[in-house]
């Protein structure tokens, strides 16, 4: 990519700023024509995805990697040189592979890439399944990569771009797959960034006047999907026995549905909080995080940023599958369920002696799946830098921390040592919902979004 170039006028670099601005809004729109659906259980294909964006890199001058952990089921690894062989390297990583989109339910075609203006802001928006989960922040790093290679600009450390697959699933042949077979890939990465935050949230403060918030994922839940199995003595319906598998189950389900979990507020948690009520002059007395009533409370007065919180200030389970019998009239020998539970960073142990007593003595539970938690340091340098990148563009913006409800790849890529953020900066409009574009219907990116995407991520890799 040559040498960093520190004489060119402002007014180059910032033409060919503008013109990667409409660089990432070409690449997101290919990205999204090519359809990567992940329908789960090993069904995926990311494979043009990955081709594409390793030939888009290729024409800024590297040298990508496309790296299949099974048919088709692609990722593409890069590293770019920085100038400074002794900094640490930074990794940047996103998933090529969607949820899966049913096109009778869109407006447009998930796969088409359309642009048009968004129905509720009226702002033009380009529409499309990975629009905001995660095409777009694929799109915007390239596009900052090719910027570089035009202008003969490099990053101060070493960066690896990760684009994996399987993300929306298991991670087992994208994340997992290089971390366990390629790890020599991310040698020197100490920070990590990816989705999970980033974007604007547009609150209101006390006082009436609107602020917008930017959250940084700093941790996250750990996953623990959960198989629940009863058994009994299966017979005819019209002579139950005392040890129906389906009742015992069934009270085992409603009692996890019905369990209140004790509030568990983190470091990260606590300081959204205290940032969060800060921006929004909303009071504190010293009971306001005593106890579950208090919290919430507090937590409802924050009003569009409350889901900034409100999913982590204890651990949660979900019942959401039941299976058991084959007629009506035939009493089953079995029954299961299944059960999402998130679990919070230091309660892990309360996670499991809470489920043993829940289910009780005549139902086994076991992990059909889990991932730790993951939590990375707010008083760090690299939090500071990803502060400052946000403000440079966005003066009066507020930068909180958040520790994300979901998942994500990070919860990988943290077993390599490194301190993982979420960070895909989208300057937003006000009035759209951004959780909802999420794995939803009519996906959508507002078009100034990644061109202000842009600028922030100059800003923070060159840093």
């Amino acid at each position: 990519m040559g040498h960093t170039n520190t004489s060119l006028p402002d007014s180059v670099r910032e033409d060919a700023l503008v013109e990667a601005g409409e660089d990432a809004i070409r690449l997101t729109r290919e990205l999204i024509r090519r359809d990567s659906t992940n329908h789960g259980k090993g069904v995926g294909d990311e494979r043009a995805a990955a081709e594409f964006a390793a030939e888009a890199l290729g024409a800024a001058g590297l040298s990508p990697v496309v790296l299949e952990s099974a048919d088709r089921r692609a990722n593409v690894v890069v590293r770019i040189p920085g100038t400074d062989p002794d900094a640490d390297a930074l990794l940047v990583h996103g998933h090529l592979d969607v949820v899966p989109a049913d096109a009778h339910d869109w407006t447009f075609p998930p796969f088409a890439g359309e642009i048009a203006d968004c129905p509720v802001t009226g702002v033009p928006s380009l529409w499309g399944r990975g629009a905001v989960d995660m095409k777009n922040t694929i799109g915007m790093v390239i596009a900052v990569v090719r910027y570089w290679s035009k202008l003969g600009l490099r990053p101060r450390r070493d960066i690896v771009l990760a684009f994996v697959a399987d993300e929306e699933d298991s991670a087992a042949y994208g994340a997992d797959y290089l971390v366990r077979g390629h790890a020599d890939l991310f040698e020197g990465c100490t920070v990590a960034i990816g989705e999970g935050g980033g974007h604007t949230v547009h609150a209101e403060s006390v006082g009436g006047d609107v602020r917008r918030l930017y959250p940084i994922g700093s941790a996250e839940r750990g996953s623990a999907w959960l198989t629940l199995r009863s058994y009994g003595t299966a017979g005819h319906g019209s002579r139950p026995p005392r040890d129906n598998a389906v009742g015992a189950l069934a009270a085992a389900v409603a009692r996890i549905d019905q369990h209140r979990w004790p509030l568990h507020l983190t470091p990260v948690t606590r300081a959204a909080i205290d940032a969060i009520a800060e921006a929004l002059e909303v009071g504190r007395t010293s009971g306001d995080l005593d106890s579950n009533e208090a919290v919430d409370a507090l937590v409802a007065k924050f009003g569009t940023a409350a889901p900034l919180v409100s999913a982590t200030v204890r651990n949660s389970t979900a019942p959401t599958m039941l299976s058991a019998g084959y007629k009506v009239n035939v009493v089953p020998g079995d029954a299961t369920a299944g059960v999402d539970g998130r679990v919070l960073p230091g309660a892990e142990e309360q996670f499991v002696e809470t489920m043993d007593a829940l289910t009780g003595d005549r139902v086994e539970w076991e992990y059909a799946h889990s991932s730790p938690p993951v939590a990375a340091p707010v008083d760090s340098a690299a939090f500071e830098a990803l502060r400052a990148a946000v403000l440079a563009h966005d003066p009066e913006g507020l930068v909180v921390p958040v520790c994300l409800g979901g998942g994500t790849d990070a919860k990988v890529f943290a077993r390599l040592g490194i301190d993982c953020y979420g960070f895909s900066p989208l300057r937003m409009p006000a009035g759209l919902n951004y959780p909802s574009l999420l794995h939803g219907v009519d996906e959508r990116v507002p078009l100034e979004g990644l061109r202000f995407g842009v600028r922030v991520l100059d800003s923070f890799l060159r840093a």
